[in-house]
């Protein structure tokens, strides 16, 4: 599995970017196609004005060339247009289709990819990517990561196979498993861990979970939840543990709060592990965190990923179990060290 990851930049002024397109034959089934028509399929919103803006500028070119609104595109082609003054946060763009039918399909997404747009990456995202390189250029995420985790996620091919299954997601996904590395080795083989978790309104980090303490008082939880995750220990190696994590409820955040409160933070999570300061201090720096700050850490961004989903496509149909790859079972070879950022 692709790991490479990058720390926040600055951004910079005057940056062009190269948003593109690959074409495939599944969009050109019912008709032809010409430039307009198919930029009109992935950007319905686009005014007839920009376009003609764009073409004037001669920001868009299919396979290199520069492109009319009349030039007809083809399977196996790629369109490119050019974003003047635009700038991407760079990002692991390696998803991976690891199982798919004719509505659903199940993606790898790498860590640091964002799901879908954040103030930094308006089109380097998983839904942008996956609907501008696959057939499927109005795929929904059915379910969301968080932006450091990687790992396994089921998008909808399109908006009516959305509309049909995100209403019934808690049973086509009966089983939902991650793997997390955390500083630190558990005293237990097997827990199962059951508590409420809420925000708190006193905390200094607004989205931080908390698991609810009876002798705390209960005013300052915002909504508590019931949340129940099963761990278990598949290995061990120096200060660091392997730890298998079976969710039974999908709260905010709930494996990475449970590990916390278990006193084994989930490597490099900069919200539950060191009391939140490297969050905090990445918030306060537009240059990121230094390489001593992930040394710190022990990796660039936490080291959880989902690595199993059991589906139940229907009453009479088998369970469908999907996998993709854990970490590396040297577990130090998933740490940070300081000639990982040049």
């Amino acid at each position: 599995m692709p790991t490479i990851s990058y720390p926040l930049i600055a951004l910079p002024e005057g940056t062009n970017f190269d948003l593109c397109y690959q074409i495939f034959a599944e969009q050109l089934r019912t008709k032809e196609l010409s430039v307009s028509d198919f930029m009109q399929l992935h950007l319905p919103l686009l005014g007839s004005a920009e376009l003609q803006q764009w073409l004037a500028d001669k920001s868009i070119r299919l396979d290199g060339v520069n492109a009319t609104a009349q030039s007809p595109v083809s399977a196996g082609q790629t369109l490119c247009i050019e974003l003047k003054q635009h700038f991407e946060q760079r990002v692991n763009c390696q998803w991976q289709l690891i199982w798919e039918n004719a509505e659903i399909m199940a993606l790898y997404k790498p860590q640091l990819l964002a799901v879908s747009r954040t103030t930094r990456n308006l089109h380097n995202t998983l839904v942008g990517l996956v609907r501008r390189q696959s057939p499927y250029h109005n795929a929904q995420l059915l379910h969301r990561l968080d932006i450091e985790t990687s790992g396994l996620i089921l998008l909808a091919k399109d908006s009516q196979a959305d509309k049909k299954w995100k209403p019934q997601l808690q049973q086509l996904i009966t089983t939902k498993i991650y793997h997390a590395i955390v500083k630190g080795v558990p005293s237990w083989q097997q827990y199962d861990c059951e508590t409420e978790l809420a925000e708190r309104l006193d905390s200094e980090i607004r989205c931080k979970m908390y698991v609810v303490d009876d002798c705390q008082d209960r005013a300052q939880y915002r909504k508590p939840k019931q949340a129940r995750t099963l761990f278990k220990v598949l290995k061990s190696q120096g200060d660091y543990s392997l730890i298998q994590c079976q969710l039974f409820t999908g709260r905010k955040h709930q494996i990475r709060a449970h590990l916390a409160y278990l006193g084994l933070p989930i490597v490099g999570d900069k919200i539950y592990s060191h009391q939140g300061h490297y969050f905090l201090k990445r918030l306060a720096s537009t240059a990121g965190l230094s390489p001593q700050d992930y040394l710190e850490l022990g990796a660039q961004n936490h080291l959880l990923r989902a690595v199993q989903l059991n589906l139940q496509l229907s009453d009479e149909a088998q369970p469908l179990q999907i996998e993709c790859p854990s970490f590396d079972t040297d577990i130090a070879k998933e740490l940070y060290v300081a000639s990982d950022i040049a």
